[in-house]
């Protein structure tokens, strides 16, 4: 806490718009300059302030246990897979993750990437390839670049959550969870009814980590009903 209260009791460093440099963009140069997660991540070796999204969530509900499996949909630049090796002990050879993502990621102890377009026909059959069996918890942050139209925007990232909930249904062990990044506005009733139906609890929740002025939070599903006996021990990540 000391560290954070340093770092925001700093002047705020300022960025003058240069020529060729649209304002939105000084205005992010800005805000990354003067973000005291941006300079944590860079101190502690993750990837990226997304990682201190993750830790607080999982600090707050516990989802991440050693020797347990996730899988991380949308992983680049890979802060939140550096979280939850550090967590299941992957690293150590105890838990497993695994992360996709349609860019390239730089290799992460404890992490096995593969690089695939996630919405792709094939994705499915690809991933459940390389996973094996069922994981206990799929993880989602991906989101699509944004347009700056609200609704439009509001309507791509429940695309992405709603087909990352119909993978998570197909490899989740009985009993594990579903992380997905939403933005505020509303998640659209369907889907919230179709997560209660799987799930034994849904809810949102914000990290601090989130920006103030971002709509972005997560819907955090628990408990999955499904699965059927092969959602046991032979899944990548179960106990010996």
């Amino acid at each position: 806490m000391s560290d954070n209260r340093g770092r925001e009791g700093r002047l705020k460093v300022r960025v003058r718009t240069a020529r060729g440099r649209k304002t939105s963009s000084t205005r992010w140069l800005q805000r990354q300059l003067n973000d005291p997660y941006v300079s944590k991540a860079k101190a502690e070796g993750y990837r990226s302030r997304a990682a201190y999204k993750l830790i607080e969530i999982d600090d707050q509900q516990h989802l991440l246990k050693p020797g347990q499996s996730a899988l991380d949909l949308g992983s680049a630049p890979g802060g939140w897979s550096q979280v939850a090796a550090e967590r299941v002990k992957s690293r150590e050879g105890q838990g497993r993750v695994v992360g996709i993502d349609i860019q390239e990621v730089a290799e992460i102890p404890g992490v096995e990437f593969m690089q695939m377009d996630f919405l792709s026909p094939d994705a499915p059959a690809r991933l459940e390839a390389l996973l094996g069996g069922r994981v206990d918890h799929v993880l989602s942050d991906m989101a699509p670049h944004a347009t700056g139209h609200k609704t439009t925007d509001h309507l791509k990232i429940m695309a992405l959550c709603e087909a990352a909930l119909d993978f998570a249904r197909q490899v989740l062990k009985p009993g594990g969870s579903f992380l997905a990044k939403v933005l505020q506005g509303g998640t659209q009733n369907e889907l919230l009814a179709q997560m209660k139906r799987d799930f034994a609890v849904v809810k949102h929740v914000k990290p601090k980590a989130s920006r103030a002025d971002s709509s972005e939070l997560y819907v955090l599903a628990t408990g999955f009903r499904g699965g059927g006996e092969d959602g046991g021990a032979e899944g990548p990540g179960a106990e010996a």
